[in-house]
């Protein structure tokens, strides 16, 4: 607010307008030091060669110079967007399913809630290390139903292609948050338009293609969003269950950042690393956002 507006105000206006300020203070206090100044000041440091002990030396824009010609930064952005390409989707198809199968109307509904929500809210890690059981090709469950079915017996992380389509899968534990938002998207549909839908003759097919995905396209164009925003940050499964191989297969770019920082003590290039990822997220996004202005409906109907 300028200070000529300010002064406009009268003695309680402006004695609400501080109390407002102080009550988000706290807010803007974390905001300023834990989020706009690391920021700012990693984009200092990635012109910068720095270890974290020694007093940092300028480079100018040899990191950036470095990161083009780094075979695994191309490595590790080819599998985020591996890993981005087919979790996203596919977690955005299995949160409307569990949508739908929470939107019944049954009297034990609520118990399925809880049980599809469950896996969503449990720590990554430890799912990690659950699916490292489950896959086992000595005594994993998984393993030996696959097995039974006629797969071939096969250690699914020793592979580089299919390591990838481990994490992808474990990704899908946690579509329940997303099927939540989802629950609340369906229950937001006016049941008067399903009513005149099937009075002309249209099948529960044509109703879901018709009315609910064209309905639920805001909030499908929300989790594509925070669901590419945690693609490009993908780190804890690999780390866990793979250490980013085999061969590279699962090193993805947050994992190599996190390498740069903290393995190899090259925070000024990690901060690069940083600073290319934020403008890549930036840029997807932006894009996301145009497309959608042709296929996102965001009309209210009463």
């Amino acid at each position: 607010m300028r200070a000529s507006n300010f002064h406009r105000l009268n003695r309680r206006e402006r004695s609400h307008l501080i109390k407002g300020l102080l009550f988000i203070s706290p807010w803007l206090v974390g905001l300023l030091v834990f989020t706009i100044y690391p920021f700012l000041y990693s984009i200092v440091i990635s012109f910068t060669r720095y270890s974290g002990f020694l007093p940092p030396i300028w480079l100018g824009w040899q990191n950036y110079q470095r990161m083009f010609h780094d075979a695994l930064v191309w490595q590790s952005l080819y599998n985020t967007f591996f890993y981005a390409v087919f979790a996203i989707p596919l977690g955005v198809i299995v949160a409307i399913i569990l949508a739908l199968a929470m939107n019944r109307q049954l009297y034990e509904v609520a118990v399925y809630r809880t049980a599809l929500y469950l896996p969503s809210i449990l720590p990554l890690f430890a799912l990690s290390l659950v699916t490292l059981v489950l896959i086992s090709p000595q005594y994993g469950l998984v393993s030996y139903v696959l097995t039974a079915l006629g797969f071939p017996q096969m250690d699914y992380l020793s592979d580089q292609n299919t390591a990838k389509l481990v994490i992808v899968a474990l990704a899908q534990l946690g579509a329940g948050n997303a099927a939540l938002i989802f629950l609340a998207g369906l229950r937001a549909i006016p049941q008067t338009l399903y009513d005149a839908a099937r009075i002309d003759g249209a099948s529960r097919l044509r109703c879901f293609w018709s009315i609910t995905l064209p309905m639920l396209s805001p909030v499908i164009l929300y989790n594509i969003i925070t669901g590419l925003s945690a693609a490009l940050q993908v780190f804890q499964q690999a780390f866990i269950m793979t250490g980013g191989g085999p061969a590279h297969g699962t090193l993805f770019f947050f994992y190599y950042l996190y390498n740069s920082a903290f393995a190899y003590a090259q925070l000024g290039y990690a901060s690069a690393l940083a600073v290319f990822l934020f403008v890549i997220g930036v840029v997807m996004a932006l894009v996301l956002y145009a497309i959608a202005q042709r296929f996102v409906n965001y009309e209210q109907v009463s």
